[in-house]
């Protein structure tokens, strides 16, 4: 492994176990965004990977080399936080010259490198200012170069664009792909927003109750969670969760829910037994007019969200049912159709939350 290689990383405050035997591995030139709740260990994980925790129990291998019982100085990783962490008495180019200046690097060296990375992440310009006197983006930038400027083989960033505005955080999940495959080092990037993990992400490890709960790329974590927990984390708005039993059919089993009737090719040992029925709310489409497999709801209210509209609704059986759609609905108090499109409409157990897997399904007429 030339990469990042961890096995068994432990962290326990007193009797507070946090993590519980994590064991990941990223590629070189991979992003793996760590993603998950407030409070879960992200940036105590990143901490223990940098020999930064001395709490952390763990096998931590850096480009094949073990480097578990070495300071994060020897480690040969490069770090930046979300609160930036500049050195205020020093000027953008002498915070980024630091850690090169720590390894006795030579001036001339020096000088070459940090106006590499500057160059690399526009900030050439500012190279002379001091942190107060840079914008919240500038300093993200002064952050980002002074991890990059060692090459490092492994580089942890946590939650980097937290603490800047929406427009640069846009333009930011748009840069950093380029800018990571350019460093080409290991990287590991923490994220509690489930867009940017989709957009930066080779692949995405969820961290649930101290263990990696799903880890795969970012596509399947949001079309086939392996849980309820997973399936809660990723979408805004949630997904649509309404209790089920469904019973054995002719292709697998059919579900009731909402008014609908969905076939879902699962095993048929999902019959019989307490179930949710998880539907996205970009999968449902609204009308005025009683429509083919549709089911029949109320629309109480709606919020603009971007560039659509939430929508939450009452279904004629009682269940509370939330669309995201475009263009204009109709006004709170109406009544409408809902048509659901179960392409990827997911099927979990209701005691332990793991995805039942569905190979196909079909929605038939609603009853």
């Amino acid at each position: 492994m030339n990469g990042l290689d961890i096995h068994g990383l432990r962290v326990a405050f007193g009797r507070n176990e946090l993590l519980k035997g994590i064991d990941l591995t990223v590629a070189p030139g991979e992003t793996l965004v760590l993603f998950g709740p407030s409070g879960c260990g992200k940036t105590v994980l990143l901490r223990a990977i940098a020999g930064l925790e001395p709490a952390a129990r763990a096998n931590v291998r850096i480009a094949g080399r073990d480097v578990s019982t070495l300071g994060p100085e020897s480690r040969g990783l490069g770090m930046a936080f979300q609160n930036f962490a500049l050195y205020p008495h020093m000027t953008a180019r002498e915070n980024i010259a630091s850690p090169l200046q720590a390894r006795n690097v030579t001036p001339a060296d020096i000088e070459t490198r940090v106006n590499e990375v500057a160059a690399l992440l526009r900030i050439t310009h500012v190279l002379g200012h001091s942190p107060k006197e840079l914008s919240n983006g500038q300093k993200q930038r002064t952050a980002l170069a002074r991890a990059l400027v060692g090459k490092p083989k492994v580089l942890l960033l946590d939650d980097p664009l937290r603490n800047v505005d929406a427009k640069l955080r846009y333009e930011m999940r748009l840069e950093l792909p380029r800018l990571l495959r350019a460093a080409g080092a290991a990287t590991i990037y923490v994220s509690q927003d489930y867009r940017e993990a989709m957009g930066l992400a080779d692949r995405v490890a969820i961290l649930l109750d101290g263990h990696i709960a799903q880890l795969a790329p970012p596509e399947e974590i949001y079309d086939a969670p392996n849980s309820v927990k997973v399936a809660r984390l990723f979408g805004d708005p949630p997904i649509n969760l309404l209790p089920c039993r469904p019973v054995a059919g002719p292709r697998g089993v059919a579900v009731s829910a909402a008014g609908w009737q969905i076939n879902l090719a699962v095993e048929r040992g999902a019959a019989g037994r307490s179930c949710l029925l998880g539907i996205r709310p970009e999968a449902i489409a609204l009308s005025q007019s009683e429509q083919p497999g549709a089911a029949r709801a109320q629309l109480i209210a709606t919020t603009p969200l971007h560039e659509r509209l939430v929508v939450l609704l009452r279904a004629a059986t009682g269940e509370e049912v939330v669309a995201s759609v475009l263009g204009a609905v109709p006004p709170p108090g109406s009544a409408v159709w809902l048509m659901a499109d179960t392409t990827h409409a997911l099927l979990f157990d209701a005691e332990s939350g793991a995805r039942i897997p569905a190979v196909a399904q079909m929605v038939e007429h609603a009853a």
